[in-house]
């Protein structure tokens, strides 16, 4: 069984996190030190509140540099909704907290355009290409947001799949061993466990 280290850094719905990563054969150990991430094959980023708090979070256990090098090292890593927004270099959320910036890039505000923000409920992916998230999936999936902000990429070529909410904006990011989404898989049924199930085979 590939070990999965789950980030506890006190925010994020880590129970169906880890619930949904034990459904589709993982063995998870909760990490909230970077001496946890000792013979770990893969990490798993979750994330709920503000960007700023996951931020201080994160650093406040030790752990902003022992993931970053992570990232840097090409090893297995999945973020979820902020754990995806962390992921860039700024958001409009936290002005003044700076993000792991693996990806060039700032985390925008809603518009809005009409639509109530937050996003909260199903959409439908548009997928920018195969990916070993995607494998298997319908088409097109239907996945569970809950957001008021979104990354934008400088870099198009990294935007893994795109979906609408009054405006069109990247909801995952990949490179490498290293992918990132906003919705949440945990809470998308069928095809977000298949998506986590795709993730732990590809360790």
């Amino acid at each position: 069984m590939k070990k999965v280290a789950l980030i506890d850094y006190g925010s994020g719905n880590l129970h169906s996190v880890n619930k949904a990563l034990l459904h589709v054969g993982a063995d998870v150990t909760m990490v909230s030190a970077p001496e946890g991430l000792e013979g770990m094959d893969a990490v798993l980023l979750p994330g709920v509140g503000a960007f700023g708090d996951c931020v201080s979070g994160i650093r406040s256990r030790g752990l902003w540099d022992a993931l970053h090098g992570w990232m840097q090292a090409d090893k297995p890593f999945l973020g979820i909704c902020v754990g995806y927004q962390l992921l860039f270099e700024s958001s409009e959320e936290s002005p003044d907290a700076a993000g792991f910036g693996f990806f060039a890039g700032k985390v925008k505000h809603f518009a809005g355009n009409g639509l109530k923000v937050p996003q909260i409920g199903w959409n439908a992916l548009s997928l920018a290409g195969e990916h070993t998230l995607w494998r298997g999936l319908p088409s097109p999936p239907f996945v569970y947001f809950v957001h008021s902000y979104f990354p934008e990429p400088n870099d198009p070529g990294v935007v893994l799949a795109r979906a609408e909410y009054g405006e069109t904006f990247a909801a995952g990011a990949g490179l490498g061993r290293i992918s990132a989404v906003q919705f949440h898989p945990e809470k998308s049924q069928a095809t977000g466990l298949a998506m986590l199930k795709n993730w732990v085979e590809s360790i």
